[in-house]
């Protein structure tokens, strides 16, 4: 990311009020905040920034519903640096406490997904958010790949830079686009229409791609097999020439829910009326022989539905990616979860905050809001 400028080797910023985008779209149970893992990531930035005397406006977003609030990000935040909270992202209330704002502060600002300009990238809203600083530094890797004002409304505005997440999650997937081999690739999740193309890339510089989760149903259907009520894609496979692909390895055995309760059974076996709800312990014995020698492993999403239960195959594959001695990177929310419930963090080479952002940078070698940074930081 050479034509972007990095933060942090920017050090006259004493005064300066930076408005910072960070990635604090974190799970919130009964008003608090129940994974920091986006929070733990974002802290390299602001610490900086507080470092260099600057006035930090943190900006961000929280859940889908507009009505969620950050405020159980700024009391986690609160704990380790002097963060005032704003409850609001405009106004009087905004206005009086930015001027009151001291260097090595944090004014925090509501859930930008409060005001319906934010995902419209409005012009408007842009120069509101602009206004309130000296400059801007995008630290959001996850929401990188969404057109939003705050994501690509801004750059053009202020002098611009890309904060140490963000540059480190660049870094760090660019490497994975030409991997150490042997190389395996895993691919969970639902929406084959999306990631065929994805596939179809990584088959040029993959040794094996593994289709996992609800992506595998749409090879079983294709193959002709039952499967019942699962979740299929919109997309049809059965003239693919993935099919035929030796690279691809889809799942040995499923664990299914139906009117005979939970079992563990071949892909032939699934009934009318069951339910593919998970990967099966052969399907993990199978993956087990390209984890063991591999060099490069990247993984996204989950094998199975994680989050009604059905953990048993995401929870045993990231035991033997974090025992296989590869390099490792994993994304998506499900999947760094996992990892995180078991306390193997450490033997993973990269965790991105990213779970769509991660995947459209494997494919397009690019984000919207790279193209913004730079785009803007010129002007």
């Amino acid at each position: 990311m050479h034509q972007v400028k990095k933060i942090s080797d920017e050090t006259n910023l004493k005064g300066k009020y930076v408005l910072l985008r960070s990635s604090l779209n974190v799970p919130v149970e009964d008003g608090k905040v129940v994974n920091q893992f986006r929070i733990v990531r974002a802290i390299p930035t602001i610490k900086h920034l507080l470092d260099q005397g600057a006035r930090v406006i943190l900006i961000g977003h929280i859940g889908r519903d507009p009505k969620e609030t950050l405020k159980p990000v700024a009391d986690v935040l609160a704990e380790s640096f002097p963060v005032k909270w704003a409850g609001l992202i405009k106004g009087d209330v905004v206005d009086r406490m930015r001027l009151e704002l001291k260097d090595g502060e944090i004014l925090m600002l509501e859930n930008l997904r409060s005001d319906e300009r934010e995902t419209k990238n409005d012009s408007t809203f842009a120069a509101e958010l602009a206004s309130m600083a000296d400059v801007y530094v995008d630290d959001a890797f996850d929401a990188a790949h969404r057109a939003h004002t705050s994501m690509v409304g801004i750059p053009p505005l202020l002098p611009s830079y890309v904060g140490i997440n963000f540059c480190m999650e660049y870094e760090e997937l660019k490497h994975t686009l030409k991997p150490e081999h042997p190389s395996l690739f895993i691919l969970g999740g639902a929406k084959f229409e999306t990631k065929m193309p994805l596939v179809e890339k990584f088959l040029n510089s993959y040794d094996h791609i593994f289709i996992g989760g609800a992506l595998a149903n749409d090879f079983f259907k294709a193959k002709g097999l039952e499967v019942g009520k699962s979740l299929v894609s919109e997309i049809d496979l059965s003239d693919s020439d993935l099919l035929k692909n030796e690279k691809i390895i889809i799942p040995v055995d499923v664990v299914v829910e139906g009117p005979n309760g939970k079992r563990t059974i071949a892909p032939n076996e699934v009934e009318v009326d069951e339910i593919i709800l998970d990967a099966g312990p052969e399907t993990i014995k199978l993956l087990s022989l390209y984890t063991r020698g591999a060099k490069t492993i990247l993984w996204n999403g989950p094998l199975g539905n994680y989050e009604d239960g059905f953990e048993g195959g995401t929870v045993a594959l990231a035991k033997l990616v974090a025992e296989s001695g590869a390099y490792s990177v994993v994304g998506g929310g499900d999947t760094v979860a996992a990892i995180e419930s078991l306390g193997l963090s450490g033997q993973f080479g990269f965790m991105s905050t990213g779970g769509g952002a991660m995947l459209e940078f494997l494919e397009h070698g690019t984000l919207v809001a790279i193209d913004a940074l730079k785009a803007g930081v010129h002007k």
